[in-house]
């Protein structure tokens, strides 16, 4: 099995572009090389600047590379779809200049990515996590995220390159089982793959070994995570968004919370995944003073245990 790990901006607390709290971009790649990291995601558009000359001098001065890009926004809204399409442009433009990660034997696309999320609905981010409270979209709205989807998609991919990988979000519009299956049913993999993560897969009342090998032959990327269970018992018990809950510590470094990385390991040599494995940690970017030390704590504990 060939596996990379790679960091992200969000284990700085780095998931809205407007927070007044975040921390400069040029500290996040330095930490993330600091902790061991060659590989590391561009973060939500609008927080690493699209200046390709700044953007690569800095990964180069870090030895970094990007993996992927995120569109972390509203799916659903038909008056949202030139502004995603836009960001595909830009995204897609500024990464596919950058010097590419080296594609590992047996991974089935190239490095960077771009992680497609549907983000911004109050109501679902209030039930992020509870699957039987939740209200699911109409099949008309259904409909026109699939095929927002599908237009993401087809740019990246076509004129850029970069595969596209859809990735269910705790507190969006594709988060629960049912969505997940209806997702896998209406999205060709000939269009985009699947990027799971463990920590939403939990989170959200599922089973991350059980998934990961469900949808094996849909992955192509996958993100890590932890959570402290007894912080996710007690935001389970509240009227909380997904954010605010990691804010209160609801995801922990890797090896501290409830996730089986070795039964993990073991799956992924079964499933014969090859490639990039991001470790993901939100929290409140105020918080960030321990970001270095967690995802080196994180980095470590998965390299304890064989990966």
């Amino acid at each position: 099995m060939s596996l990379k790990i790679a960091g992200a901006p969000c284990c700085w607390g780095v998931d809205d572009p407007k927070n007044p709290y975040l921390p400069p971009w040029e500290k996040v790649l330095r930490e993330a090389s600091k902790a061991g990291y060659k590989g590391i995601e561009l973060g939500p558009y609008g927080y690493i600047p699209m200046d390709i000359i700044r953007v690569q001098q800095e990964l180069s001065k870090n030895d970094l590379t990007i993996i992927a890009g995120t569109i972390f926004d509203d799916l659903v809204s038909e008056s949202n779809l030139k502004n995603l399409l836009k960001q595909v442009d830009d995204i897609c433009s500024l990464i596919t200049k950058l010097p590419p990660a080296p594609k590992e034997e047996g991974q089935k696309f190239p490095t960077p990515y771009l992680v497609i999320i549907d983000w911004g609905h109050d109501e679902r981010d209030y039930k992020a996590g509870h699957p039987e409270q939740a209200q699911r979209l109409s099949e008309g709205d259904w409909k026109k995220m699939m095929n927002h989807i599908s237009a993401i998609s087809e740019k990246a991919w076509t004129q850029y390159g970069v595969r596209p990988v859809i990735h269910p979000h705790a507190g969006g519009y594709i988060e629960f089982e049912d969505e997940i299956t209806k997702l896998v049913n209406d999205i060709p993999y000939e269009t985009a793959g699947l990027c799971l993560d463990t920590g939403h897969l939990y989170y959200s009342k599922m089973d991350p070994i059980q998934w990961l090998r469900l949808c094996a032959d849909r992955i192509d990327y996958i993100h890590f995570k932890d959570i402290d269970v007894q912080m996710y018992e007690e935001v389970m018990n509240e009227h909380i968004r997904f954010f605010d809950a990691c804010a209160k510590g609801v995801m922990c470094p890797i090896g501290q919370g409830i996730m089986d990385y070795e039964t993990i390991h073991e799956l992924l040599k079964e499933i014969n995944y090859h490639g990039y494995v991001t470790i993901e940690q939100e929290r409140d970017p105020r918080n960030a003073g321990t970001s270095l030390d967690d995802v080196s704590q994180s980095l470590a504990y998965l390299k304890q245990v064989g990966y």
